[in-house]
């Protein structure tokens, strides 16, 4: 802390709040050392305190802090599993709130706490920024951090500030990345993401023309942020220029972040009007058959692997299991071949779940054989692969929003193919279906249909 304070001039325009773990049972004096470290003032957060500018904030003892738009709640510590993770309680409340205007530093520290609350600051299209491993004290949260693949910047704690004051000076930050989806796109700057989606299909293989245009924008501007680049012209000529930058555009265009039973509410709905039904109408020995596209890490694929195993249990019956989980991005299909989740993971699962689905080793979980077995993960592009067929369930939650209206349309086409009469297709909450005929809602609310006629009407453009 007093190497980053140091270092950070008083006037960013942005709230700092420090987040330790602390011993619940006695007096912090953070917020007094800091002061000797830096000219913004610094204070032990109290509930109901106001976030304003060039301020510093420390969470007080046995306490949980999160944000309401620019005012600190404080609330008591919620023990999983014997676990406290006031990071990832904060920094989730952070990204929910303020999106790409907010930042997360992981430090020295040990266990995994803060690496579930990056994932939502990326997701938001926020910045995460983690010590280099090899000058941190204690490198356990650093390393956890850093192994999401989802950190953009490591660096020395003394280095941090720099890229913290370019990332916040930069018009992605203050003018709003939100607002490029209603902003015309100049000719000169259409012809320039179109050169820059040219070098980027061309270094990776994929062809993100399909992507929404507003998606586009705020990705390559929160690029451009990072690089500290003010336009798409001098954004083109700095990708050309570096091999790496188009694999780290690429891993941002993805947005791979994911949980176990990701909207809880969701998934009990799931459980109760599709698996359990699924399950009771299938013969003895006869399989279960789930696609999982734009699967990521695999939580969602392995969560519902989950729910089959148990419904199975219950029964009792044997069905072979076979649950496709898919994607374009290999590193993060290494992740959930592997099956070896941050040991915070354990605030979305029931204890029955982890002591039956999951080996504790250091500050992890890792899912056992019987889960394993019932996952197969490959690397496929919805978009231009052959679909999966006789399919009883596709789980594909957040990927259409990303797609232009035309590609919406081929892909749920083909996902119709794909199903088998009575199977059904579980959305993200911001998607939804809007082909008649093809699909009829079975909860509205969470996103879940069932398949409708036999045949589509028209033929299927299958790749």
């Amino acid at each position: 802390m007093k190497a980053l304070f140091q270092n950070l001039p008083a006037d960013t325009g942005a709230a700092f709040v420090v987040i330790q773990h602390l011993d619940p049972k006695h007096e912090s004096l953070t917020a007094e050392i800091l002061t000797r470290f830096t000219s913004m003032p610094t204070a032990q957060v109290t509930a109901g305190m106001l976030v304003e500018p060039n301020h510093v904030y420390v969470i007080p003892p046995n306490a949980y802090l999160t944000l309401n738009r620019h005012t600190l709640e404080l609330g008591k510590p919620v023990l999983r599993h014997g676990l406290r993770m006031p990071i990832d309680t904060f920094l989730s409340s952070l990204a929910e709130q303020h999106q790409e205007r907010a930042v997360a530093i992981i430090v020295s520290g040990t266990g995994s706490d803060g690496t579930l609350g990056l994932r939502a600051i990326k997701d938001g299209g926020g910045l995460v920024l983690a010590q280099s491993p090899d000058t941190a004290q204690y490198d356990g949260m650093p390393r956890s951090a850093i192994a999401t693949g989802l950190v953009d910047i490591v660096c020395p704690v003394e280095e941090m500030h720099k890229h913290i004051i370019g990332y916040l000076r930069h018009a992605y930050v203050i003018e709003h990345a939100s607002s490029i989806d209603s902003t015309p796109v100049p000719a000169a700057d259409a012809r320039c993401l179109s050169q820059i989606l040219a070098v980027l299909e061309t270094r990776i293989g994929h062809d993100f023309r399909v992507y929404k245009q507003g998606t586009l924008g705020r990705r390559i501007a929160r690029r451009m942020g990072l690089n500290h680049i003010d336009t798409l012209a001098d954004y083109l000529i700095f990708l050309r220029a570096h091999d790496d930058e188009a694999r780290k555009l690429f891993k941002d265009l993805l947005i791979s972040v994911t949980s176990f039973f990701r909207d809880s509410e969701a998934f009990d709905v799931l459980d109760q009007k599709v698996i359990a039904p699924l399950v009771a109408r299938k013969q003895a020995d006869e399989h279960i058959r789930v696609w999982v596209p734009g699967c990521a890490t695999g939580e969602e694929a392995y969560s519902i692997a989950m729910l089959l195993l148990e419904h199975l249990d219950n029964a009792p019956k044997h069905c072979p299991i076979q649950v496709f989980a898919s994607d374009i991005d290999e590193s993060a299909l290494s992740v959930a071949r592997t099956g070896l989740y941050p040991e915070n993971v354990a605030a979305n699962l029931s204890p029955e779940r982890l002591q039956r689905f999951f080996t504790k080793e250091d500050h992890s979980y890792r899912v056992n054989k019987l889960l394993r077995d019932t996952v197969t993960f490959a690397a496929q592009n919805v978009i231009s692969d052959p679909p999966f067929s006789k399919i009883d369930l596709i789980c594909c939650r957040n990927l259409l929003i990303y797609l232009n209206a035309d590609v919406q349309r081929k892909v749920l086409g083909l996902f119709h193919f794909a199903l088998r009469d009575d199977g059904h297709l579980f959305l993200g909450h911001s998607e939804a279906v809007n082909q008649e005929g093809l699909f009829e809602p079975l909860s509205k609310k969470w996103r879940i249909y069932r398949r409708t006629g036999a045949a589509r009407p028209q033929a299927v453009d299958i790749p």
